[in-house]
């Protein structure tokens, strides 16, 4: 019995220990859960219906961009780039996947670029990139974000010389 009663004081002191410790706060865990969570990359990029049924997440991930690639070069086909800047070979275009889907089109011209009317070329290209396939947009821990990146579209004419 004596033994019983020193077990059960031992038990007790010992027990108070577990009341003493802290217990993080909801907002500590999220903090901690947030700083671990790297924002620069996606879990799955953004996809387009044809590139779906692909199982490598890489070959999914060309997919996409060499349709994208494709698609705003065959809008850009019909246009007048070719024409206004012949020595316009390509140009890189900045497209935002929304989260809703919806996506955003935007020149990117080097800095010191003097020689391009960058506000005529941004209204053909607010033009002619419209009416796309619908995007799945990038997936991040369950949730659809937003994703950037820059698409390098070839405007020269196919017949040119």
């Amino acid at each position: 019995m004596k033994q019983f009663f020193i077990f059960l004081v031992f038990l007790f002191f010992n027990s108070c220990q577990y009341f003493e410790k802290k217990i993080p706060s909801e907002k500590e865990l999220l903090q901690k859960e947030l700083k671990t969570i790297n924002w620069k990359e996606v879990d799955e990029y953004p996809s387009l219906a044809e590139c779906e049924t692909i199982a490598d997440e890489k070959q999914r991930q060309k997919c996409f961009f060499d349709i994208m690639a494709q698609l705003v070069q065959q809008k850009l086909d019909i246009d007048s780039l070719s024409i206004l800047y012949p020595e316009l070979d390509t140009i890189e275009v900045k497209v935002t996947v929304f989260p809703n889907a919806k996506m955003k089109f935007e020149p990117q011209f080097p800095k010191d670029s003097v020689a391009y009317d960058t506000i005529k070329v941004d209204s053909i290209l607010h033009a002619r990139l419209v009416d796309f396939p619908k995007v799945s947009p990038a997936i991040k821990r369950g949730i659809p974000v937003k994703t950037q990146f820059i698409l390098p579209v070839i405007i020269k004419a196919k017949n040119e010389k």
